[in-house]
Parts: C-alpha cells; structure tokens; sequence
C-alpha cells in the first residue's frame, strides 16, 4: 500500500466512524473529552517515558533549543493537556446552533445551523500537545481527526494517541474518529494534503516553511496559521513601570512560541531615557538583540553589548532568546514598520492615551492587538476555549486563536410542506 492509499484508507475509517460523533449528543461528546483528560493524567508516566525517547533522538539529531523546547512535555505540561481537554468539555456545544431562521412567504422555513466539517487532517511539528489539543477540540466540534506530527515527536504522538484511542473505547464514541498518519514516510504529508474527497479541511501548525508548503501544495482546502513576528510598541505616553514587565514576559516567558515578541520599538520621545533601561532588562533576561544605529549607540554608551540588525533581521521569527529593537518617531512610525515586517499575528501597544491606543488598532492589520499587556495572551486558553487548533492569521472564516466554533461550518435546512418552485 503506498502513502496515498494509507492516507486515503484511514480518511475513510474516520468518515465512517464519524457518524457516532453525528449522532452523538453534546452530553456524550463531553463525556468523551473527559475519559481522555482523566486517562493522560492517570498515564503521565508513560507519556513521559516515550517523550524522553524523542528527547533524546532530538538531542543527538541536533534539534534547536526553540524545537527541543516544543517538543518537552513534562508532569506540569501534561496536567496543562490534560486539563485543556476539560476546559474544552465543559465549552458550549458547538453544534446545532440556529444562526438565522425565517419563514418565505411561500411558507416555507429556513434555518441555518453550525454542523462540523467532517474529516479534518492537521499537519504540525515537535509540539505533542497539539495532538491533544487537536483532537479533543476536532471531537467536540464534532469532526473525525487525522493527526500527522512529526518524526521528531513519534513517540510521543503515538502514546497519546494509543491512550485517547483506548478512552474512547469506554464511550459510546468511535475510537475511529482518532487517526494517527505514520510520521516515518514525509510522503504520508502530501498524501494528505491531495486527500480531496477524502480529507475535508488540513490544518498546519508550525514553522512558517511547513505552512507556505502545506498552502501551496494542497489540494485539500486549508485554514492556514501563520508564523508569529509580533511587535511591542512603547510610545511616548507609556507607562513605563508596566512597560519592562510586558516586554519581558512578551519575549522571555516562553521564547519558542509563535505569540513572542521578536521586535521592540520605542518612541523617539522617551528613547535616551527608555531604551537603556529596556537594553539592561533585556541583556539580564539572556536576550541577544539586534538593534538599529540609534539603539546601537545608546547601547555603546551604557556598555551594553548589541548586534547591529540587518534586513532579514526585522522579519525573522527567532523563536530563541533574541529580538529586534528599533526607534520610531510616531505611532503611525511604529504601525508603518510593523505593516513592512510582520506577520499580521500579534501586536501590542503600550500607552496611557486611549487616542493613541485607537489609532494604533485601526492601523493594525492582524488577528490580535494588545494594548497594555503581553502578546503571550494570544492563545486559545488564555482567551477561554481550553485549547486552540493554531491561530489564524488568514482573514476568511477563522481568525485568531481557533477553537470549537472555527471547526464548524454551516448547514440550511429547508423545511416545507408540499410547496413545489413554479
């Protein structure tokens, strides 16, 4: 059997055991998302033995500390997976929803409600939570999963899903509805993403190399999340004592995520007394930065060692402890530089003036503006839905961080009585 075969054979396994998820109540859905939760908490140990597997064949691969860091799942993550897959049963019910009704003068009645894709596939690297993550929120949006993380995870994906497949088991839920495509043939992804009829929705999660392939080669329709160069803007009217903490946590807290900061920007205004501040900061956080010429010279003058930023720089996505810092002369300054180098996923402002803080979001084109606080906050559970599938930076159906209701579509039912089109 080659990769097109396997792929195609396992998209329909997950069609077909789909139909328990389409006749299952929001009740036995939720009672689904439960046995999974409670069995990765009480099998963290054999988690987290096959993870080291994969943390060790990282280690000697080479893996880069961004993806190593991905990749990591300890006792805190897995209780964070676990209870991410609870916060998701305990959302509204996705399904069914009447969006819109009326009746046609003919008598007819019109409805339109959410119902699930059907088949989705999820194309991801190193992070094994996303295998979770994924399907519980595929799960109670109704929809079958097929799973294709990467190599590097193996192991990893394979225990978690062996475990959510033999929870289901005890449920009324098809343990079908959960397809792991193997990960050891790269041909299994482009089986995938030419799975049309097969697969109804890919979804990529990732670098920004994996997601421009995934959009270009497939055939399979595509929500595509985008790679993170978020900014941090501090502008004249900030407060400074909350600006140090935001900038921080925006770049330090976890540097290998899509939500970190990668470039600074500081108002001209406060620049000479500012910006040493936010360099020591910065340098005492371990962050290596690569700075404009005004930045490098107060750098220079308050010994602070800076790299100089070339142009590549300014539209890099680090994932490391590094950024970008560079002065700007004006709001408008900030959001000209942000619209030439970013990646239209997280941007934030800090700032006492609220017409400044207008200005700065109606010039801004990405999926979340932060005004006063961290771009760490771009994040499914943060924002309430227990657990994302990725974030969107596209701008048709999903945008932002996508939880149950991205994973729905719509249906019309019509509904007569004998009426017949003349």
């Amino acid at each position: 059997m080659n990769s097109q075969e396997l792929v195609n054979s396992l998209a329909d396994k997950a069609r077909l055991a789909g139909r328990t998820l389409n006749l299952a109540t929001g009740a036995e859905r939720k009672a689904a998302l439960d046995a999974i939760a409670n069995a990765i908490q009480s099998r963290s140990a054999e988690i987290l033995a096959a993870n080291e597997i994969d943390m060790q064949a990282g280690r000697t691969s080479g893996l880069n500390s961004s993806l190593l860091d991905r990749l990591l799942l300890t006792p805190e993550r897995i209780t964070g997976i676990s209870g991410g897959a609870r916060q998701v049963s305990q959302l509204p019910d996705p399904l069914g929803i009447s969006l819109r009704k009326s009746t046609l003068p003919n008598g007819i009645e019109l409805e339109q409600i959410t119902v699930p894709f059907g088949v989705i596939g999820m194309v991801y690297e190193a992070r094994p939570n996303v295998t979770v993550d994924a399907a519980v929120i595929l799960l109670m949006s109704g929809n079958a999963a097929l799973l294709r993380g990467s190599s590097s995870a193996a192991h990893s994906n394979e225990v978690l899903v062996r475990i959510m497949r033999e929870a289901l088991a005890t449920t009324k839920i098809s343990q079908d509805v959960i397809q792991l495509v193997p990960s050891d043939d790269r041909d299994t992804v482009k089986a995938l993403l030419n799975a049309r009829g097969k697969v109804d929705l890919v979804i990529p999660r990732g670098s920004a190399a994996l997601i421009r392939m995934v959009v270009d080669e497939s055939t399979v329709p595509t929500i595509e999340t985008g790679a993170g160069v978020c900014h941090v803007y501090i502008d004249e009217f900030a407060d400074l004592e909350k600006a140090i903490p935001i900038i921080i946590n925006s770049k330090v807290q976890r540097p290998s995520v899509c939500n970190a900061a990668e470039t600074l920007l500081i108002h001209s205004k406060i620049a000479q007394s500012f910006t040493p501040i936010a360099l020591k900061a910065l340098h005492e956080a371990g962050v290596v930065m690569h700075v404009d010429s005004a930045v490098q010279k107060i750098a220079q003058s308050v010994g602070i060692v800076v790299k100089t930023a070339n142009e590549q720089n300014w539209s890099t996505e680090y994932g490391d402890l590094e950024i970008n810092v560079a002065i700007v002369d004006s709001v408008d300054d900030a959001s000209e530089h942000i619209a030439k180098y970013g990646t239209q996923h997280t941007d934030a402002i800090i700032t006492e003036n609220k017409e400044v803080a207008k200005r700065f979001i109606a010039m801004s084109d990405c999926a979340a503006v932060m005004v006063n606080t961290s771009t760490r906050f771009t994040d499914g559970e943060q924002m309430g839905f227990g657990a994302e599938i990725g974030i969107s930076n596209q701008k048709l159906h999903a945008r932002g961080p996508m939880g149950l209701e991205a994973m729905t579509t719509t249906t019309w039912i019509v509904t007569g009585n004998g009426q017949i089109r003349s």
